[in-house]
């Protein structure tokens, strides 16, 4: 295979894995503040992308991925609201563990990462168009 093609695969390799590291952070955010189902059950726990790097035997190339999402073990957040439905015989609510500051932090690294990515799909087309137009000359 050609660099350029080879560049395009593990570009091609690093959005999918942002892609997906994006997917796992919006599930944070849209949880961040939900409850349990039922008195005193444990909430929505706040989820973290696992990304291992991999060899692609065809191309000989180490492309990463992410494999999983791995709960996050921190603590809940805990506060006293003797009313909510969800309180337990004490009257306290546990709150997921998604802290929206943390999470922005990470959608915006994600964003980065997935347009260095996708500028690099982009100099790969551009190389391989330039080196087509030579070929015709």
């Amino acid at each position: 295979m050609s660099d350029a093609s080879d560049a395009l695969s593990v570009a091609a390799a690093g959005l999918r894995a942002q892609s997906a590291r994006m997917r796992i952070i919006a599930e944070n955010l849209a949880n961040a503040e939900s409850t349990a189902q039922t008195p005193g059950g444990e909430p929505y726990r706040r989820q973290v992308p696992i990304f291992e790097a991999e060899l692609d035997r065809a191309t000989g190339l180490e492309m990463v991925r992410m494999t999983r999402a791995a709960p996050d073990m921190s603590d809940f957040v805990i506060e006293h609201e003797p009313g909510h439905p969800a309180a337990d015989a004490d009257g306290y609510v546990l709150y997921p563990n998604v802290n929206t500051l943390i999470e922005a932090m990470d959608m915006r690294e994600a964003i980065r990462a997935y347009e260095a990515n996708l500028n690099m799909v982009e100099s790969s087309r551009r190389m391989m168009e330039r080196a087509l137009d030579l070929l015709r000359r």
